[in-house]
């Protein structure tokens, strides 16, 4: 069965909506999807939040049910988010759940088929966005040759003790907070 990507969304229309109204767009395209996927099989509508953080656009999280997106990422990436973030996660969902579904691999023979033969489009496992915006990393580290900044979750871990090198100068990075004057 193949066929052609999900309609395109006016990238204007995309640009200029608030984040309530971009929200409820997702909510659309999401319905677009699926109902694209009950011509294979029939499965349940999945949930959808906007409470992933971090470098992820999305996620299919298939123990809760769902599918979760990243708000920050969406709203700096809305088409990309339409024409390809959407059906990629949905390609999750409906492969999910298939017979042994739960055992297939997650970017598999059987996800990249339903991208390209239900979606339309080439299987890529991961996104290009920038995340800047997305993925906060306030905490400074040094070595003998650069800064680098560390996210709350890696900063958390060299508190309870791990400990990171530099992978240019192989020196252990040491904490430093910036100093306001």
């Amino acid at each position: 069965m193949k066929t052609s990507p999900l309609p395109p969304w006016p990238a204007s229309e995309l640009a200029t909506m608030s984040e309530t109204e971009l929200h409820q767009a997702t909510l659309t395209r999401v319905e677009q999807a699926w109902q694209r996927c009950c011509e294979v099989c029939p499965l349940p509508a999945p949930k959808v939040w906007f409470n992933l953080r971090g470098a992820s656009a999305g996620q299919a999280h298939l123990g809760h049910g769902g599918l979760r997106f990243n708000p920050v990422l969406l709203s700096e990436n809305r088409t990309a988010f339409f024409d390809e973030v959407i059906p990629h996660e949905m390609a999750h969902w409906l492969v999910f759940h298939l017979d042994n579904g739960p055992r297939l691999k997650p970017h598999g023979r059987e996800w990249k088929t339903v991208m390209r033969d239900l979606f339309g489009l080439v299987p890529s496992v991961t996104h290009r966005f920038d995340i800047k915006q997305a993925q906060s990393a306030p905490y400074r580290y040094q070595c003998d040759c650069r800064f680098h900044q560390f996210t709350p979750r890696r900063h958390a871990l060299v508190v309870n003790g791990r400990h990171y090198r530099c992978r240019y100068c192989a020196k252990t990075l040491v904490y430093r907070p910036e100093v306001v004057s």
